[in-house]
């Protein structure tokens, strides 16, 4: 039994969670860097994160958000996923609302935030669910682009039962120059799923939370059955 993450997992991790008897390779399929910008007053403006990546560019660039609600022109949090959270509370902020993926969020703001202003801080890939959605109702919405993803196209001529993908951006950079036939399909998230739907009508088995613990709880339970 052989697969593929495209994405660095520890091999602790993986023997924990899956067992000594699964043969796992982890390949890098992007790459990430934060972009260097200067630091500007967030006074007024709600905030929106929908990756780890965007948060360590956010704070490595040294904004400062104000999270005391008592106090007048606080930033409101919200952000996509429980890892996101996670980041955040490392750097010492909470969040206001999280959402599983992007497409929840968007009806949330819709349908409870019309009159706050938004600053989205993500990657140069993000999707566009948000910018796509928000401005047609009349809702202030701007993306900062505060990281870079590369795809990086690698070749991988070894042969898998299964592969495991993180990602939009992940799944274009595999599928660019390998084949997703005949292996099965496992996705973080929706947002991961569709974009695999582009590439293939293979089934996709899609983890219920954009988790490790679910993708590996997802793998368990399909290794049950007809592998």
């Amino acid at each position: 039994m052989k697969i593929l993450f495209t994405k660095n997992i520890d091999q602790l991790i993986i023997s924990k969670e899956l067992g000594e008897d699964i043969s796992v390779d982890c390949v890098e399929v992007i790459k990430t860097k934060p972009i260097i910008i200067s630091p500007f007053d967030l006074k007024n403006y709600s905030l929106i994160f929908t990756s780890v990546n965007g948060v360590a560019a956010f704070f490595k660039n040294r904004f400062k958000p104000n999270e005391d609600f008592t106090a007048k022109n606080y930033n409101k949090i919200y952000c996509v996923g429980e890892k996101t959270k996670r980041a955040l509370r490392k750097n010492g902020f909470g969040t206001f609302k999280v959402l599983k993926n992007a497409e929840m969020l968007s009806q949330f703001i819709i349908g409870n935030c019309q009159h706050e202003k938004f600053l989205h801080f993500c990657g140069n890939l993000a999707i566009n669910v948000l910018d796509n959605d928000l401005p047609l109702q009349n809702i202030k919405y701007k993306k900062i682009t505060i990281y870079n993803t590369e795809e990086t196209n690698p070749l991988i001529p070894e042969k898998y039962h299964a592969a495991v993908f993180f990602s939009p951006s992940g799944v274009r950079s595999f599928a660019k120059q390998n084949s997703l036939k005949d292996m099965k399909l496992f996705s973080i998230g929706e947002t991961t799923s569709g974009e695999l739907r582009n590439y293939t009508q293979e089934r996709i088995f899609t983890s219920e939370e954009n988790t490790l613990t679910s993708i590996f709880e997802l793998i368990r339970n399909e290794m049950g059955g007809k592998f």
